[in-house]
């Protein structure tokens, strides 16, 4: 979605797969990585997330837009989308306030 302006149905995947208590812990810690991003055995390391488990919720975050994963060597990295939460913050903001006057 990155570029277009985020529909309703984008927003609300992303925001869905966010609202999983195990997928935002995992997101967060995404996020702390940097644009480089973070092999997936450090994250189930930090986080103590089984395997398949973490393999799961990554998928979810996969499809939501919110993460990319990209192979070095046998090192498989997660990075996180800045550019689709921003999006998101970006969407929820778009009409604050907008049904108030001003003055």
């Amino acid at each position: 979605m990155t570029g277009a302006r985020m529909d309703l149905e984008f927003a609300a995947k992303a925001m869905k797969e966010l609202g999983h208590p195990t997928r935002l812990a995992i997101f967060k810690r995404l996020v702390k990585s940097g644009y480089q991003g973070i092999p997936v055995g450090e994250v189930q390391e930090e986080l103590s997330i089984p395997g398949s488990t973490l393999s799961h919720h990554i998928s979810s975050l996969i499809s939501a837009g919110l993460v990319k994963q990209h192979r070095e060597g046998r090192v498989l990295f997660c990075v996180p989308q800045y550019e689709v939460l921003q999006e998101v913050i970006d969407f929820l903001q778009a009409e604050c306030c907008s049904a108030q006057k001003c003055g």
